[in-house]
């Protein structure tokens, strides 16, 4: 009799365990492994997205209506493996909407056009501005009149680090 291997009929057919689906058997780091079940056991991060205005009295028709889903991860970073977080430490782009403390999601891997709101390296200082491209020169704008655009000139060293592509805060 044989022993070991892949054997006919051997094991539960694919597609009738706990997901439905065929799976594959992966190592993972230990530490990584309650966190990998929580993600599973939630589907991701797919969350309920109503498309109508929701106002309290109608609370009860929006919970009978069948809402989309959204899927948090897909819609933010788009499967861009070069996104990264950054806090936002200061006032000076809150005209963009941008406060203290906010959450900036950004991608290294976009080329930073004009009026895009980057993170800059500028002589070795980081700083979150609106790029602004002028004909003969490049400017870094903040979006609050307490500051003073930072001009680059021919001696300036300047590194764009990432184009913000979201903001997130707390209310």
């Amino acid at each position: 009799m044989a022993r070991g291997g892949k054997r006919k009929g051997a094991g539960r057919p694919k597609g009738t365990g706990k997901f439905g689906e065929p799976t594959k058997a992966i190592r993972l780091p230990i530490s990584m492994i309650d966190r990998i079940m929580q993600y599973i056991a939630q589907k991701g991060l797919i969350l309920p997205i109503y498309t109508t205005q929701t106002r309290p009295a109608a609370l009860s028709q929006a919970e009978d209506t069948q809402p989309e889903t959204l899927d948090f991860i897909e819609y933010l970073i788009k499967k861009s493996p070069s996104a990264f977080f950054v806090k936002m430490t200061d006032d000076s782009m809150t005209g963009a909407g941008i406060m203290p403390n906010d959450i900036l999601l950004l991608e290294r891997n976009s080329e930073p056009t004009h009026e895009d709101i980057v993170l800059a390296v500028v002589d070795g200082e980081f700083t979150v501005k609106r790029l602004v491209r002028k004909p003969n020169r490049i400017e870094l704008k903040p979006e609050n009149s307490k500051y003073q655009p930072t001009k680059i000139n021919d001696e300036s060293e300047l590194k764009v680090w990432g184009v913000v592509k979201h903001a997130i805060h707390q209310l």
